[in-house]
């Protein structure tokens, strides 16, 4: 799924989260390599084996994961001629138990479980446990481990044992020109500390002296013979541990495959445990899934957001996406990454703080686009930025995608920010995406209350406090509470009282939702099915726009251009020749009268007594104009642009 929305949704934090109860390097790697999955069985399955893990901790079970401890390093040489020594070999006889253990384990419980099948392909490998066993014991080679070394260590403590006698005697004899009653070794070899001017007395070599200078330690020689003696049996010894340890060696290679598959089973309990262990820490649950594309999420809230008010979102049936309204700090931003965050963790096979009630859709691919999302290296705007992730998201959508937009087209002109928002969502909509976005425009939630597969949303807040509930309420539009909200932060009254003053003399006057269905009949839908609890915007659903004699075109008029499929405002009355001018997007054209349908009446997008020449005159004609109004100005001249004839 997309890498990008998967870090702005924070699913990579709650993975390191998950990694957290992992207990050997198998679980945290399973863990770092988890993604969503997007098959229903498949997903099913996960949650399933996730569920039945927290099932059994929260009965109290005690289950006996092997922490894999220096078997990652033994796994790693075999096969590259290297010696293993005890530790190695006692890492992997602890590893063989807890294998057994897990497997008796598993077996006592439920034979319903599904998590328990992996336990019978655990291999014991009774002749390596034993073996091991038998040769290493408290971390060093056992005596017993063969013959031969049983042996050589018997000969070697009865030769140890005369010499020190030896060493004792010769000790004794020289007390008085001792610099004191103890002996050491020096490069494996027992020596006596002898005064300095006295070491000439003692019949040995001398092989060190102390940093003073003040003490000679002299091997003497009365046991340098033994000493000899007892280095060849000590070489003897380290042969024969050596023919023990490759004997071992080769046991475990050849056991290396199976070693290998417990070492995948026990990593995969030690990945469902960690997952069943971060959702009895969050208090996560089991959801089912379906393959409809229908979302019932229920008390949804965001596992790294504590004290968060759960929410309630649904789609899929009546209609297949949502147009979320409401103020700034209302909650809108952290419900789109709740939805999106728990829809990526669900099909993880992680269990989700929700209702057991909930009902989750399998969706192919989750994308979103949240946040300022500028970035100073690629000199990317807050609208561009957020424009990139928009046309990748254009060229995902699909069936079982769900596309999550915060505050569309929010970071430019209005006007063109209403119009694009629109054309976007419709485009997605065509092309089967499931979409929730959030927005500021009226005109945008208009478009939902008209658009069939749409639907109005709010967060609630409470007027009287000014303060957001942080609820979601599907079916009805919100407000911004801008002015409210500024006034009770503090700014200056004469500021807000002028904003009042400008907002009333100057309305924005939404699109009528009738006119709003001309995409849909241009799609060639002829009838809307009408949707369940949508009131009077249901029923404005089936209203069909057929106009029966042909439309007189004002200039000024919204029209939508079909050979286009845009929409745009009449500069030009119809002519003669049945040709009707159009400026779309800052072009004039020329087209045919049949090519155009009404979309919005000059009366309806503009005051009374409005100035045209501020839609269909550039700025700086204008100013010309204007100008030229006041008074004679030579060479002044307005140079209007050529009409581009579309064909009738």
């Amino acid at each position: 799924m997309h890498l990008p929305s998967r870090e702005t949704l924070e699913y990579n934090r709650i993975k390191k989260e998950v990694e957290r109860y992992a207990v050997s390097y198998a679980g945290r790697l399973l863990i770092r390599e988890l993604v969503p999955m997007t098959e229903l069985t498949a997903v099913q399955r996960a949650v399933q084996e996730t569920a039945e893990a927290k099932e059994l901790l929260m009965k109290g079970s005690s289950v006996p994961i092997p922490s894999l401890e220096g078997i990652e390093w033994v796994m790693s040489l075999l096969r590259t001629g290297y010696l293993f020594n005890e530790q190695d070999f006692t890492a992997v006889s602890v590893f063989l138990n807890s294998c057994s253990q897990l497997r008796k384990y598993m077996a006592s419980k439920d034979a319903s479980l599904r998590i328990g099948a992996y336990a019978a392909s655990l291999m014991e490998l009774k002749t390596v446990k034993e073996e091991i066993e038998r040769c290493i014991r408290f971390g060093v080679i056992d005596d017993g481990a063969s013959k031969g070394l049983e042996k050589v260590r018997k000969r070697l403590r009865v030769t140890k044992e005369r010499l020190l006698k030896k060493i004792e005697s010769v000790m004794s004899r020289h007390q008085s020109i001792l610099q004191e009653s103890l002996y050491s070794m020096r490069g494996g070899r027992y020596i006596i500390p002898v005064k300095r001017e006295y070491h000439k007395q003692v019949k040995g070599s001398v092989l060190d002296q102390s940093t003073s200078g003040q003490t000679v330690y002299v091997e003497p020689e009365e046991v340098a013979a033994l000493q000899g003696e007892l280095e060849m049996l000590t070489s003897e010894e380290a042969r024969e541990e050596g023919i023990i340890l490759s004997m071992l060696t080769g046991l475990i290679e050849r056991e290396q495959e199976a070693l290998r598959l417990n070492i995948e089973i026990t990593g995969v309990y030690d990945f469902i445990f960690a997952k069943a262990k971060y959702a009895a820490q969050t208090g996560a649950g089991a959801v089912t899934f379906n393959n409809r594309g229908y979302m019932r999420l229920l008390g949804g809230k965001h596992p790294l957001l504590e004290g968060m008010v759960p929410i309630d979102v649904e789609f899929g049936l009546d209609y297949k996406s949502l147009v979320i309204t409401g103020p700034n700090t209302g909650g809108k931003t952290v419900l789109l990454k709740t939805v999106g965050l728990l829809t990526l963790m669900a099909q993880s096979g992680l269990l989700i703080p929700a209702d057991k009630e909930s009902q989750l859709p399998v969706f192919s691919e989750v994308m979103s686009v949240i946040g300022d999302g500028q970035s100073l290296t690629q000199s990317l705007s807050t609208f561009s930025a957020q424009m990139k992730g928009v046309d990748e998201m254009l060229r995902a959508a699909g069936r079982n995608v769900l596309l999550l937009i915060d505050e569309l087209a929010a970071g430019t002109d209005p006007g063109e920010g209403i119009a694009l928002s629109i054309a976007i969502l419709e485009e997605l909509s065509r092309r089967g995406a499931n979409v929730i976005v959030t927005t500021h425009f009226n005109e945008i939630k208009v478009f939902a209350s008209a658009a069939p597969d749409f639907q109005n949303a709010r967060m609630e807040f409470d007027p009287v406090t000014l303060r957001p509930l942080y609820k979601l309420t599907i079916g009805e539009a919100g407000h911004s509470y801008a002015l409210q909200i500024a006034e009770k932060l503090g700014l200056d009254a004469k500021v807000i009282e002028r904003s009042r003053q400008i907002a009333a003399s100057h309305p924005r006057k939404p699109l009528a939702e009738q006119e709003m269905r001309l995409w849909y009949d241009r799609e060639g839908r002829k009838e809307e099915k009408a949707t369940a609890g949508k009131g009077s915007s249901a029923a404005k659903k089936e209203a069909k726009v057929h106009p029966e004699q042909p439309h007189v075109f004002e200039v000024g008029d919204a029209v939508y251009v079909t050979a286009l499929g845009r929409t745009g405002i009449v500069y030009e009355k119809r002519d003669a020749r049945g040709m009707v001018g159009v400026m779309v997007q800052k072009h004039k054209m020329q087209f045919n009268h049949k090519r155009l349908k009404p979309y919005l009446s000059k009366e309806e997008l503009y005051p009374e007594d409005y100035d045209l020449d501020i839609v269909l005159e550039t700025k700086e004609n204008r100013k010309k104009r204007h100008l030229m109004g006041r008074k004679h100005v030579e060479g002044l001249m307005i140079i209007k642009e050529k009409d581009e004839e579309e064909g009738s």
